[in-house]
């Protein structure tokens, strides 16, 4: 697989754009996300999957608003930190629960096919996790 890590993309406009190793750009807007031309490893998830992953984004990104909201109403700092630590907790928990199905499908998939370096990706993987 390639690398696409810092390299610049220009849409129409001409505005600069960097890659980041996930898959995501920035520009002076924020972040977006863009399915780079040379990492084209992508998963099909089942309906199912889809809204358990898509339920626990959304209530980790509620979650985020609400601790943004207590700083610009100058909550008290254990308040916020306590929130905060809910959140770390929720994004474990989607960590986990993605994992969980990268390994039943992707993983036990490639190694019935012989991708033997599908074990070294999750173990780097793994290894980002874990630190």
């Amino acid at each position: 697989m390639q690398a696409c890590i810092g390299r610049p993309a220009y849409f129409t406009f001409g505005t600069p754009l960097t890659y980041t190793p996930i898959g995501y750009i920035i520009n002076r807007k924020g972040v977006s996300f863009m399915q780079k031309e040379c990492c084209k490893k992508t998963k099909q998830r089942t309906p199912d999957e889809y809204k358990k992953l898509i339920n626990r984004l959304n209530r980790i990104e509620g979650q985020i608003r609400g601790i943004k909201g207590m700083i610009e109403n100058d909550a008290y700092c254990t308040d916020i930190l306590t929130q905060s630590s809910a959140v770390s907790a929720a994004l474990n928990a989607f960590n986990k629960e993605l994992l969980s199905n990268h390994i039943k499908t992707c993983v036990a998939n490639d190694i019935k096919e012989g991708k033997e370096e599908t074990v070294d990706e999750l173990v780097a993987t793994l290894q980002k996790l874990m630190k």
